[in-house]
């Protein structure tokens, strides 16, 4: 492993000092926090390409054997490399897991309708990465030097590679002006009664005995006009809407934005952690009327009921490849707050069995609990059914695999992707016998807001900070 420290630079104004290169891949601790928005990793120019769709796993286009997670597994086999915690990311794979790669691990119902904007699995494999540690205000580029894999080309290649970089950073590369937004005009798969009447569909799903809960989503639709600069909708969006896992993708024709708030899967040496979301209220100006607001989520029998489901569905998966008895749960329907909502959030942790590696950890437990149902399985043919649409990325998860064998995932919501042509978002809610049609709808235009904010023009700055 190769390192150079350069002087602090803000994780935006590196995005763009790396726009020139191709596979631009920006995780963003866009809202800070001790631990889980601390570290934000920069990364473009990967020496690999692996995707998986229709069945076909390829790597840079030549195709490979073996299922999608299976062929991910070989791909990175060659440059796995020995783990230390206390370093950090040290290069490795970036991407998502489609949420339609559900219906490849598991006997779920394929969805009738798939736009076709997302692969099941795309990662790019990056050997230069930039960390850098908001709480101590550091920057390292690191470099691996793989592809090569003999020890002098790996010193070579990694050498020159932290000065092309590092030379970026400091001429601020393909710097560029934010562009001005452009009013788009969403459209949703659902009217309120057709949301509502779903809503109701679930609970009699959920009367008759085949599930306790399912979360229903809309998918909202828009065309992009001519020239549309993602990034500088990524810009606002991370402004309106500041979450701890924030990402900027670009993958070819498709582009990723996202600041999701909730961690999928993590996975440290053996250590596993999940941190599901279920419960959410809208944030309001006045600090003791938002403050009421945060204890009244906490103490509401149906949300807690909802969060409490999902962990139990959680213990249950981890259960399968951890450690017999490691799996607990340090935290039960803890409050957090972000721009608009407040949120109730459980830890689950878990000691990965020996021999098991990050991509077993995604195949026994993807895609999250918390955005599909318990149980699982057949709330899963539910949503099938009832939104009809594939939710291709959404509720998905993004972020990184290292070369270390370690993982750190969240769950695809707040994200909108897009082509030339097109943006989608999506907003959905978990539904149980206590819901309220009109209140889980509203929830989704909640869940939403902020995202569509970041679309609207003439915007003043700092508003949502």
């Amino acid at each position: 492993m190769w390192t150079r420290e350069i002087p602090f630079i803000d994780p935006v104004a590196a995005a763009e000092a790396f726009s020139s290169l191709p596979g631009l891949a920006f995780l963003d601790s866009a809202m800070r926090h001790e631990t889980l928005g601390r570290v934000s990793i920069v990364a473009a120019d990967p020496f690999g390409r692996f995707r998986y769709a229709n069945g076909r796993a390829t790597l840079d286009g030549r195709p490979l054997e073996g299922s999608g997670l299976e062929a991910l597994r070989a791909c990175l086999a060659p440059y796995r490399m020995a783990g230390d915690e206390g370093f950090g990311f040290p290069g490795g794979a970036i991407g998502y897991f489609a949420y339609d790669l559900g219906a490849c691990l598991e006997r779920v119902t394929p969805p009738a309708r798939r736009a076709g904007l997302t692969d099941d699995i795309a990662f790019n494999l990056y050997d230069t990465i930039l960390s850098i540690d908001h709480d101590s205000r550091t920057c390292r580029l690191v470099a691996n030097g793989f592809p090569e894999l003999t020890d002098s080309a790996r010193a070579d290649r990694a050498r020159a590679r932290l000065d092309r970089f590092a030379e970026l950073l400091a001429g601020g590369g393909g710097a560029r002006t934010r562009a001005e937004a452009a009013p788009l005009a969403w459209r949703s798969n659902f009217t309120r009664a057709s949301y509502e009447a779903a809503v109701e569909t679930v609970r009699d799903y959920i009367r008759a005995g085949d599930i306790y809960q399912a979360n229903i989503a809309q998918r909202f639709e828009a065309a992009l006009p001519t020239g549309y600069d993602p990034f500088a909708l990524y810009h606002r969006l991370r402004e309106t809407n500041p979450a701890t896992f924030g990402a900027y993708l670009s993958f070819d024709a498709l582009t990723i934005a996202s600041s999701s708030p909730e961690r999928f899967m993590k996975l440290q040496g053996r250590a596993v952690e999940t941190r599901p979301i279920k419960g959410t209220v809208r944030r309001v100006e006045d600090p003791a009327e938002d403050r009421a607001l945060g204890e009244a989520l906490q103490a509401n029998v149906k949300e807690r009921a909802e969060n409490i489901m999902i962990v139990d569905l959680l213990r249950n998966d981890l259960s399968r490849i951890c450690e017999p008895h490691s799996v607990k749960v340090p935290v039960l329907c803890g409050l957090e707050s972000y721009a608009s909502v407040h949120h109730l959030v459980s830890v689950v942790t878990g000691t990965l069995r020996q021999r098991l590696d990050a991509i077993d950890l995604i195949a026994a437990t993807f895609p999250g609990g918390s955005i599909t149902g318990a149980p699982k399985l057949r709330a899963m043919d539910i949503i099938t059914e009832i939104e009809g649409d594939a939710r291709e990325l959404y509720c998905g998860a993004i972020g990184a695999i290292g070369f270390d064998g370690s993982l750190d995932t969240s769950i695809a919501i707040r994200t909108v992707f897009m082509d030339e042509a097109r943006a989608v978002l999506q907003a959905g809610g978990g539904v149980t016998l206590l819901s309220d049609p009109a209140a889980e709808y509203e929830e989704t235009l909640t869940k939403a807001a902020r995202v569509f904010a970041a679309f609207e023009p003439d915007r003043n700055e700092g508003e949502a900070s």
